[in-house]
């Protein structure tokens, strides 16, 4: 006969008066963990008990009940109750709500306390994230929302911005598919189907890294730091209809642009005006442009302008706020640190200083009428003006012409305006799936020749004997020798200039260093006045002329890479092979190293300009075979990104910007014919696929 099963008796509930309760020392949870008791006493003041309190009656040593009770599960709450009744919140002998344990139970104390404790399931992180959705749907503003639940606004707003990715990936990250990290990663985007489009790229990849999708998401975009978009700012992009990117899990440096047309175009606005503006002042030519390469003023002459005097007021503003630095200074001279405030004026001052030095000058009206000037965006984002620049063709014919017609008006075209307009460009290079290790690129050989013939003229223009050693080299030869070929160094003094050169010439370190040299001796030296100069280079000390004759000399390195051309005009190949070793030498002898200037292998300045087999070489020679077999299944984009990654700081440079060990740089001018063979990264083979034949021209249009 079959037994009935017995029925479960649940404990009663029973509301006892606060002053009845007392705690159990049965109680399992002794450190303290999750909300304050403070928070939670907060929040049963809002919205009341929400869960009752699990109590046993108090015997006496009788076994009889005493009326009182004691509490192994829900301690924090009776403390949280506790805490209101002390700050007479609650009264004594309020009805508490709670669930009665009969006294002979054979459950003990202690295990009731344990299970409430283990048994509760977490609230799933998505589940939050809804909800508090849920709540900002209902009309709950953000800082709302924080209050109740003792977190701050910025989490909120992190919150509720991870509900914003698809639905698609949140499903994934609620079955576990999908770390918290990467979701996080995905709010950069709005875009739906473009986060689905690169999950589903990435989700089988053997690196899925939160910043790998983060940089996806913002390859095709650009930073609000950049300096384009301080230039035009970003309330007016924003106000233009344009959108930002923002990154509220990580600094993101005021997120990314990601209308890039509609921000070329403002800035493109933006300077045409600031240009009209100048134009008024009667130049002969402005050319306008972001950014300008280095060495765009070579061959020009520089009018010597002279500064606009102070006025009385501004003399006056300017020693006041002397005055007030010395004071400052003087005040926290001995303080370890500045306070904030302090040092953030004493920057305020030094900028307003610097704007009176940084004086607007004056021109001869004369010169004014055949000179023109660069309009571009500085490093800083601040409009750019360099006035004052004389093209050969404008100079003054030796009879006097002064730029300026007879009737006192100024030369034709003077008030016009010139912009070049660079058409076309450099194509992306083509995936390569072949295993062929081709000859680098012939523009990308020429562009890193250039970056190292910039670095040997600022080593060599540091090193005053070696460059008074390469200089009676040349000459010597010269001299006794007659060689027809130039070699390394052109000490007529040539300058050389760079007709094709990579975007990140112009801001490499050899750059900088090179142009603030060429600043500090053109305010040293009376160039104006050709008597004065010959003085002043008279009185030159030994040690200023030898650093002066380096500066001088460096200007004549050429250490470019230049295609042969057979037919007997230009450069022949035994004359680039003479170059090249002369350069070798000078390295050598300067100590040169490319990596300590700053050079490092990026994907716009190599991986993205050769093939797949010499990427893979690279990086097999950087970090060992195992290192480029974790790369060798992608294409050639992805490719060229983790090579630029993976050898970031490695160390390691393309060929022709090495220095070859002494024994492979043996002098062979004796006896050396034009059939004499290349180096490899110099062979005279076909272009690599992708690289264009033909390189754009610039096109100047009225």
């Amino acid at each position: 006969m079959a037994t009935a099963s017995q029925k479960i008796t649940l404990s009663a509930s029973r509301d006892i008066p606060f002053n009845k309760l007392v705690l159990s020392q049965s109680n399992v949870r002794r450190l303290k963990a999750g909300v304050s008791i403070e928070e939670l006493a907060e929040d049963i003041a809002r919205r009341g008990l929400l869960q009752s309190l699990n109590v046993r009656p108090l015997l006496d040593a009788e076994g009889k009940e005493t009326g009182m009770f004691e509490i192994p599960a829900g301690g924090r709450r009776y403390r949280a109750l506790e805490l209101l009744a002390k700050k007479k919140r609650l009264a004594r002998t309020t009805p508490v709500p709670c669930i009665v344990r009969e006294a002979g139970s054979d459950i003990s104390a202690e295990e009731d306390s344990l299970v409430e404790n283990v048994q509760r399931a977490p609230l799933h992180p998505l589940d939050q994230f809804r909800a508090f959705q849920t709540l900002r749907e209902q009309g709950t503003t953000e800082e709302e929302i924080a209050a109740r639940f003792f977190v701050s606004p910025s989490i909120v707003k992190q919150r509720l911005k991870l509900v914003t990715v698809s639905e698609k990936l949140l499903d994934l990250y609620a079955e576990d598919g999908m770390t918290l990290e990467q979701l996080m990663a995905f709010t950069v985007s709005a875009d739906h189907a473009r986060q689905e489009q690169i999950w589903e790229s990435i989700q089988h990849s053997w690196s899925k890294e939160p910043y790998q999708i983060r940089r996806i998401l913002t390859e095709n975009t650009v930073r609000a730091a950049d300096r384009r978009v301080r230039f035009v700012t970003i309330e007016a992009y924003e106000e233009a209809g344009g959108t930002v990117m923002r990154d509220l899990f990580q600094d993101d440096d005021g997120g990314w642009v990601e209308n890039v047309p509609l921000l070329e175009r403002l800035v493109a606005d933006k300077l045409k005006a600031e240009a009209e503006t100048i134009a008024g002042e009667g130049w002969k030519w402005i050319e306008v442009a972001a950014d300008f390469p280095y060495g765009h003023t070579q061959g020009l002459r520089q009018l010597s302008g002279r500064p606009v005097d102070l006025t009385d007021e501004e003399r006056a503003t300017r020693d006041a706020l002397r005055d007030e630095y010395d004071r400052l200074e003087s005040e926290y001279a001995e303080a370890d640190e500045l306070p904030d405030e302090v040092d953030e004026r004493l920057g305020e001052i030094e900028a307003a200083l610097g704007a009176f030095e940084d004086r607007p000058k004056r021109y001869d009206p004369a010169e004014i009428g055949r000179a023109g000037v660069f309009v571009g965006i500085g490093h800083d984002g601040r409009l750019s003006v360099d006035r004052g620049y004389v093209r050969p063709d404008d100079e003054a014919p030796a009879g006097g012409d002064t730029g300026v017609d007879g009737d006192g008006g100024q030369t034709p075209g003077s008030d016009g305006q010139r912009r070049v307009i660079s058409v076309g460009g450099e194509p992306e290079p083509q995936d390569d799936e072949d295993d062929v290790v081709k000859p680098l690129p012939e523009r990308l050989v020429i562009e890193l020749t250039a970056h190292r013939t910039l670095a040997l003229r600022d080593a060599l223009a540091s090193n005053p004997h070696i460059a008074m050693t390469a200089l009676l080299h040349k000459l010597v030869r010269d001299t006794f020798q007659h060689v027809s070929s130039p070699g390394c160094l052109e000490a007529s003094i040539r300058h050389v200039f760079f007709p094709v050169q990579a975007d990140d010439l112009k801001d490499s370190a050899s750059a900088k260093s090179v142009d603030d040299r060429q600043e500090a001796w053109k305010a040293d030296l009376p160039l104006g006045d050709d008597d004065a100069l010959w003085e002043r280079l008279d009185d030159l000390d030994d040690a200023s002329r030898m650093a002066l004759l380096a500066h001088c000399v460096s200007f004549g390195v050429n250490a470019l890479h230049e295609k042969a051309n057979p037919y007997g005009a230009g450069p022949t190949v035994h004359g680039v092979q003479q170059r090249i070793r002369e350069a070798d030498r000078l390295a050598r002898a300067t100590g040169l190293d490319m990596v300590e200037v700053g050079w490092r292998p990026a994907v716009d300045n190599y991986f993205g300009r050769v093939t797949k087999p010499r990427i893979l070489d690279a990086v097999r020679e950087a970090k060992g075979e195992e290192t480029a077999q974790l790369i060798d299944h992608l294409k050639k984009p992805d490719m060229a990104k983790e090579a630029e990654r993976l050898l970031a700081d490695s160390g390691w440079l393309p060929e022709p910007l090495r220095l070859p060990a002494l024994d492979d740089d043996v002098d062979s001018e004796v006896n050396s014919g034009e059939s004499e063979t290349l180096p490899a990264f110099l062979a005279d083979e076909e272009e690599v696929d992708g690289e264009p034949a033909d390189e754009p021209q610039p096109v100047a249009a009225e």
